[in-house]
């Protein structure tokens, strides 16, 4: 029998980066923004430096706060149930093997593959790692997309700590009598290179992920300061 030697080339995929960069660019974004829309809000409705100081850093603690308790019941939820159905699985890989056989079978038939190699597939599939081929192929569960709890809630907390640091740095810095304007703008600024990191590290296109932030953004920084212009105290 001829031996098999395979020589594997360099590819890079982005697949494994999709967990902990989904929740980090989220946690970023809505740092930056959360924050300094409230900086944007109270400076609007002519709130001492001193408060603006504070609400800048409760929102940063806060939020890093909620983003991580919020992302870990979420993800945690979802591990739940990948659990579960794994389960599931198992029970009946052990009780009914056969029609686990055919179920995968029809799956690779779907996919392209003719009846008799997709049954010979399945067969040397399940052979090898009966449960691993149905959590992959059936449920579409893998190691690459699992579940994550803790890594997510810390990525989430942290980014969004970060994100945050940005407006508050600049609450600390900038001139009080030109601080609603700094804001803005270096909040603006903040969500483009935010946006334009993502996007290289997802291999998306830079310019549609720099837009996209950068408005939405803009967008609540414009309607926050509206309503501490409308709701704040006069000049």
């Amino acid at each position: 029998m001829k031996s098999f030697h395979y020589r594997a080339h360099p590819e890079r995929h982005r697949t494994e980066h999709i967990g902990w960069l989904r929740a980090a660019v989220l946690g970023a974004n809505d740092g930056i923004i959360s924050t300094a829309s409230l900086v944007v809000g109270v400076a609007a409705a002519h709130a001492s430096h001193a408060n603006i100081l504070t609400t800048a850093v409760a929102g940063l603690v806060a939020g890093a706060m909620s983003m991580a308790a919020g992302e870990f019941v979420s993800v945690y939820s979802q591990a739940d149930t990948e659990t579960a159905d794994l389960e599931r699985e198992r029970h009946e890989l052990a009780s009914e093997p056969e029609a686990e056989q055919r179920e995968l079978t029809a799956i690779y038939v779907r996919r392209g593959l003719d009846y008799k190699l997709a049954s010979e597939v399945a067969t040397q599939l399940m052979a090898h790692d009966a449960l691993g081929a149905h959590a992959r192929d059936e449920l579409g569960v893998s190691e690459a997309l699992s579940a994550r709890p803790l890594q997510a809630a810390l990525a989430s907390a942290g980014s969004f700590a970060a994100g945050a640091a940005m407006p508050l740095a600049v609450v600390v810095l900038a001139p009080p009598a030109s601080l609603l304007a700094w804001t803005i703008g270096t909040a603006i600024a903040f969500l483009a290179l935010l946006g334009a990191i993502a996007a290289k590290i997802g291999g998306t296109p830079v310019a549609r992920s720099v837009w996209r932030v950068a408005f939405w953004g803009t967008l609540a920084m414009g309607i926050t300061a509206g309503a501490g212009a409308v709701f704040g105290a006069p000049a």
